[in-house]
């Protein structure tokens, strides 16, 4: 038992959003702009949002530890009327405060403890939180004390921010979503109506083949489903794909003669069969995307999509096989609905009312369940928490808070999950959805039932204080879908994936610390993005949850327009308000890699297996996050890709006829910086790379092109007093299309000028 407490630290699962409405709630001049002012500013900031939300909402409100209790409170995240649910807070609290017990208010004493309390001491005597908590006591109990509120009014925001260029905008996110540069139509049109012109190019640019391979990389992130233990096809259980699983080892290789080569066929036909199968949960979400459908199907979807070889695995191939274009194709892929589960034995025989596996999108599928395994002592309370975190944006570990003396709950009670209160007011939220995958119980993470039956010691099935009817056992996580997909956190984590698929960064949570010295700006930083993130979420909903809306909706907001390196400030408490505004972030690996091949035509090619581990990159399985500040070693990886990229492409493009010219369509090798005209031709090619490699619109006397100049022409001039090969450096002059002589060091020159451009840090971060 002491084990599993520890193990298992959850809490009320509505705490992470509630700020979301209750941000509504500010009227100070700090917060207007941001937020609608309602009546009272220090109860909302202070006392709900720094007390309430965190350490009282969980066990007082209805469905909850204290739901018995004169002391109930609304979650205004789930109220219809949520400034009204937060006045309604605000009377709940003021008369308890107002209640005395042995001359001192009953609110302050149960907040330390020293009244009969279940939550036993939630604030610390000598804690800013139960300071602030007298302070609200006494404006309650002498209002005229109270000072006056600040008058409404103020900046806004986002006042004062620089927003970088439309131009800009465009290459971001074509770069981003496309792996492209922009076209030069795609320009014309930015250039002709600005930002106008935006959702209709992204409309465009969200169905090229990149943006889905994007989609699926970043949606990886989140689920990490690739990140499978043991090949991918054991996620098809011997017990119900005996016969189909292994269905490559049996595959005919008679038709090549070369035992080697009849070898290698063999392991390339098991790498693509298990890749397919890796694929498969991403694949759904792109499907979902691709054909507009409400993305509330990643949730929902009564199929599942499967390829010409993972269908093989299912035993469905020959059923689908007229729906595939190229049936040899392994990663081309169909929806299908899996039969109900035949197992070897008839005990593991699926129930299904109407003959077909009850899917319910990704949560649901094999490489899903597989990856969050459950255990005779975990009891799915890992699937349970993951499912919280995805799909309605609630990280229980990150809130959680800790049993203070798991030993002593384990020895008072005989079942303390649901007996002891502070082990109650999680598990009462968490175990049921826990026990609504209670059929999917083997380690293969494919139908199952626990022979035993299902344990009696936990909460049994449902969601969020609603059971689930016994009628829907057989269609229990298709049931947690329907509920999920209406929740109106489903849309507001969708929003927030949104961002990270966009920006690398998870939306932000709600500051904690009230001794925080920057606490009010956190809490206006944040408030300001959960504005943003609500208005969004009420879009998606009403476009009827098309996700590309939530990608135009982010890519025209001020938060991604903000221009990251131009918003510095003076101020530390502005600065701190803007530290998550704007786009300024490490290019991801395979990022890297794609921005070299926008540019150059080709990838490095070398940021992939271990190198791309070094360089930040994750395997979902050990490593599942991403790198967001370079190492050491990161930092010698860029010096390496700088150097290579710069050695392969320089002579490489002057070896093309200068019609075919990417880099230095309008200059030649024999061009030296000796006279005025050579100078004003040298300053154009590198105006033209400026824009090419990083994207800027510097003019050809800027203090930028300026720099760039003095090095270029600094290392001819210093060639000039030496005695240097005629000819570029062996390795920099292999696969040219025609010999490219340097006697005056120029080619070498526009080499170390492409080598610093490719360091700086408009290339390596976005």
């Amino acid at each position: 038992m002491l084990k599993r407490l520890l193990l298992l630290p959850v809490l009320s699962l509505g705490l992470l959003l509630l700020w979301v409405k209750a941000g509504r709630a500010e009227t100070s001049n700090s917060y207007a702009g941001v937020c609608q002012a309602p009546a009272d500013d220090f109860f909302t900031d202070k006392i709900w949002g720094g007390i309430g939300a965190h350490d009282c909402l969980k066990c007082h409100k209805d469905g909850g530890d204290a739901e018995e209790s004169k002391f109930v409170l609304r979650d205004p995240t789930r109220a219809e009327d949520a400034p009204a649910a937060m006045r309604y807070n605000r009377e709940q609290f003021a008369a308890m405060a107002r209640t005395l017990e042995h001359d001192e208010s009953v609110l302050l004493l149960k907040a330390i403890g020293k009244l009969k309390h279940e939550g036993e001491e939630v604030l610390r005597p000598d804690s800013p939180a139960y300071h602030l908590l007298q302070e609200f006591v006494r404006r309650i109990n002498a209002p005229s004390a109270a000072p006056a509120a600040e008058p409404p009014g103020g900046p806004s925001f986002y006042e004062g921010i620089t927003m970088i260029s439309d131009r800009r905008l465009l290459r971001r996110v074509t770069l981003s979503l496309a792996a492209r540069l922009p076209k030069a139509e795609e320009l014309e049109k930015i250039n002709t109506n600005g930002l106008a012109a935006m959702p209709a190019l992204l409309d465009h640019l969200m169905q090229e083949p990149a943006f889905y391979e994007r989609l699926r990389e970043a949606f990886n992130d989140i689920f990490l489903t690739v990140g499978l233990d043991d090949n991918p096809e054991t996620v098809l259980s011997y017990e119900h794909f005996e016969k189909t699983r292994l269905w490559y080892q049996k595959h005919d290789f008679s038709g090549i003669k070369d035992e080697k080569e009849r070898t290698q066929a063999g392991y390339k036909l098991a790498r693509e069969y298990r890749k397919a199968i890796e694929d498969e949960p991403m694949r759904l979400i792109e499907y979902i995307v691709k054909e507009d459908h409400p993305f509330t199907e990643i949730i929902t979807a009564d199929y599942i999509m499967v390829s010409p070889f993972s269908s093989r695995g299912y035993g469905v191939f020959e059923e689908m096989k007229d729906k595939f274009t190229n049936p040899e194709d392994p990663y081309e892929y169909q929806p299908v609905k899996l039969k109900a589960l035949v197992g070897r034995n008839r005990p593991e025989d699926q129930e299904s009312a109407t003959g077909f596996y009850p899917h319910a999108g990704i949560l649901s599928t094999f490489q899903y369940l597989r990856r969050y395994p459950t255990t005779e002592t975990n009891r799915n309370r890992l699937r349970a928490r993951m499912f919280y975190q995805h799909f309605l944006g609630i990280d229980v570990l990150e809130l959680a808070a800790r049993v203070s003396d798991a030993a002593a709950v384990s020895a008072k009670y005989e079942i303390p999950t649901m007996q002891a209160s502070e082990c109650v007011v999680c598990h009462k939220t968490l175990d049921p959805v826990a026990s609504l995958f209670q059929d999917f119980w083997r380690f293969e993470a494919v139908y199952g039932k626990r022979k035993e039956g299902w344990f009696k010691d936990m909460f049994q099935a449902g969601f969020e204080g609603t059971d689930m009817p016994e009628s829907e056992r057989w269609r229990s996580l298709q049931w947690l879908g329907s509920l999920t997909a209406k929740d109106p956190r489903f849309a507001i984590a969708m929003v927030g994936h949104a961002h990270y698929l966009l920006t690398g960064r998870k939306p932000m949570l709600p500051p904690k610390d009230l001794s925080d010295p920057f606490y009010q700006s956190k809490r206006r930083a944040y408030l300001a993005q959960q504005q943003q993130v609500e208005s969004m979420a009420r879009h998606f909903a009403a476009e009827k949850f098309n996700f590309k809306t939530v990608i135009k909706d982010w890519v025209l907001s001020a938060c991604y327009r903000a221009d990251g390196q131009a918003t510095a400030t003076a101020d530390p408490a502005r600065r701190m308000e803007l530290e998550d505004v704007g786009l300024c972030r490490l290019l991801a690996p395979e990022q890297v890699e794609r921005k070299v091949a926008a540019v150059f035509g080709k990838p490095w090619g070398k940021l992939k297996e271990q190198m791309e581990l070094l360089y930040g990159g994750i395997d979902s399985k050990e490593v599942t996050e991403r790198a967001t500040d370079p190492s050491g070693a990161m930092g010698a990886l860029q010096r390496i890709l700088a150097n290579d990229v710069a050695c392969r492409e320089t002579a490489l493009d002057f070896s093309r006829p200068a019609a075919d010219r990417h880099l230095f369509p309008h200059i030649e090798p024999d061009v030296l910086p000796d006279s005025p005209e050579s100078e004003a031709r040298i300053r154009q090619t590198i105006v033209h790379l400026h824009e090419l490699v990083l994207g800027r619109q510097d003019g050809p006397d800027t203090p930028e092109v300026t720099r760039t100049y003095e090095l270029f022409a600094g290392i001819v001039n210093e060639a000039a007093t030496r005695k240097v090969d005629s000819a570029e450096t062996w390795t920099c002059r292999q696969g040219l299309l025609a010999e490219v002589p340097d006697p005056k060091y120029t080619v070498r020159a526009w080499r170390a000028v492409l080598t610093y451009l490719l360091r700086q840090h408009e290339f390596l971060y976005e």
